[in-house]
């Protein structure tokens, strides 16, 4: 053999244990959500993830100083990292505000909804209170953002004159309610395990979004009778 290919191919090996050192985060974010969802938050073992990860449970440390740590890491790449996106996507929308409350929320279906990722708000709901610094960090990067996000939503609609005025603070719990009926239905034993009469998810939220729209959207005064 060459030196010349003996070069190349310690470059080789290099760049590819580069790569995987690179990639590392990623498959512990990603077997650390499979595991918190499957398992939830307190019967998940660092081991078990880094095994899944396959990788060893003190490379896991170097990335990652606690479980604590690592769910907050989950918790960012998953849901929080992804507000600015969402946010230049609701001032960019084009559409009216009946149509941007229909995009937002089959979107949330396609994104999240609809992935391992919705099993993080029930595990949140169930383990929450058990955990009062991972709830505190729960409600200050996914709860209080998104909230913010329906709030935008509903306000544009009614500064344009197509939802009538609403207290914001309980319309907000209104968009919320569905999603989370949509999210314990998912991971929990519920209509979905009905075989004669199954849960459509597109047709659950297209008919939950008209019920919030024809409770929203302005009316046209009723007709005026005649006095006899």
């Amino acid at each position: 053999m060459s030196v010349i290919s003996l070069c190349e191919i310690t470059a080789q090996v290099r760049a590819k244990r580069e790569r995987r050192k690179e990639a590392r985060p990623g498959e512990l974010l990603s077997a650390a959500l499979e595991l918190f969802v499957e398992k939830g938050f307190a019967a998940t073992r660092v081991e078990e993830v880094a095994k899944l990860a396959g990788v060893s449970k003190g490379t896991l440390f170097l990335y990652f100083p606690s479980k604590e740590d690592l769910f907050k890491a989950v918790v960012r790449e998953n849901i929080s990292g992804r507000f600015s996106e969402w946010s230049d996507e609701l001032e960019s929308f084009q559409g009216s505000s009946a149509e941007l409350l229909r995009y937002c929320m089959s979107s949330w279906w396609e994104r999240l909804g609809s992935t391992r990722v919705s099993g993080i708000p029930k595990l949140m709901m169930s383990e929450g209170k058990n955990f009062p610094e991972l709830a505190a960090f729960y409600e200050q990067e996914v709860m209080r953002p998104g909230d913010e996000l329906i709030r935008r939503i509903l306000q544009r609609g009614v500064s344009s004159g197509e939802f009538r005025p609403i207290d914001m603070k309980y319309g907000v719990y209104l968009v919320l309610a569905p999603m989370l009926f949509m999210t314990m239905a998912l991971h929990s034993c519920g209509p979905w395990s009905d075989p004669e009469s199954p849960l459509v998810p597109q047709e659950y939220i297209a008919m939950q979004v008209d019920t919030l729209l024809n409770g929203l959207c302005t009316q046209s005064p009723a007709p005026q009778t005649l006095s006899s």
